[in-house]
């Protein structure tokens, strides 16, 4: 059987934990940053895991993560 490719998108996005946990980061974090009040950049500098909902779907695009 031949090799699983790995989704390029979801690779720079996502990486693993030690534990096996999915580590992401925060969306709106881009542009448009002057209307947004600094309380919120500040916590959308912070990363978040991904949903347990999601994360068969993550674990299926990153075979080898």
């Amino acid at each position: 059987m031949p090799k699983m490719k790995t989704h390029r998108g979801a690779a720079k996005r996502f990486k693993f934990t030690g534990t096996g946990k999915i580590k992401r980061s925060k969306a709106n974090k881009s542009h448009l940053l002057t209307g947004k009040p600094a309380k919120r950049t500040r916590r959308l500098r912070e990363g978040g895991l991904v949903d347990k909902t999601q994360v068969k779907t993550v674990k299926k695009m990153l075979p080898y993560g």
